[in-house]
């Protein structure tokens, strides 16, 4: 079989491109929500939106977070009337190209390489969730965000003077969020870490000082940035 030399993004964007169907959504905006039916998938061009779902009790998760040059496929593939099981909102303005889900369904059985593809970026979703639940499950509240915090540098990370600047602003709720945790408790737990040197935070961005730190604490496999990721 040949190498794949194009990502499953740059394939669809080669496949199904159209400035017609390129959609602009406001910061805030609900892209669908559970149960909705899938009649689109979604390639992010620029921005950056959250993946979750909202407990019964009101509470809510953040699964994913997904930014420029990324696909949202969160859905059963090749399934009969599939139903979104989470919902997608936009954190920052969205510029996002919408394709009719049955138009790239039967793309993909028909072109063996852009099959290749999917599947290829299917297992590193797969990986990628098992690493998440494992850091969750080994490691605890505290060690789910120092993992948190490891994914968000691979995601979001600049290299500056003080240390990696995570250049995305979060509040300690949407770090509880995802972390499955509560407010109080991230802000407990990130005290402890800004007052021991290893991280700093000012306007709602975080700079990770003592990375090694972090990756001891959970025991990083030091998996690379393309599993590493919050996507």
């Amino acid at each position: 079989m040949p190498e794949i030399q194009l990502s499953l993004y740059s394939l669809l964007i080669q496949n199904f491109f159209d400035i017609n169907k390129i959609i602009h959504i406001k910061k805030g905006t609900l892209l669908f929500q559970e149960k909705d039916p899938v009649h689109q998938i979604f390639i992010l061009l620029n921005g950056t939106l959250s993946l979750g779902r909202v407990h019964e009790k009101g509470k809510e998760f953040i699964l994913k977070i997904l930014h420029d040059e990324d696909l949202l496929l969160e859905y059963n593939l090749f399934k009969n009337a599939p139903k979104y099981h989470f919902f997608s909102r936009t954190m920052t303005d969205c510029e996002i190209l919408a394709i009719d889900r049955k138009e790239f369904e039967e793309a993909v059985l028909k072109d063996p390489i852009l099959l290749t593809a999917l599947t290829t970026w299917l297992s590193n979703g797969y990986l990628k969730a098992h690493m998440k639940c494992q850091d969750l499950i080994m490691n605890g509240k505290k060690g789910g965000l120092y993992s948190v915090l490891i994914r968000l540098c691979h995601s979001f990370g600049k290299k500056t003077d003080e240390g990696i600047l995570i250049d995305f602003p979060l509040t300690h709720q949407e770090l509880a969020n995802l972390t499955y945790g509560t407010r109080e408790v991230m802000q407990r737990i990130l005290k402890e870490l800004r007052e021991d040197g290893i991280i700093s935070y000012s306007n709602q961005k975080f700079t990770i000082k003592n990375l090694t730190y972090l990756k001891q604490a959970v025991d990083c496999q030091n998996c690379p940035a393309d599993i590493c990721g919050l996507n």
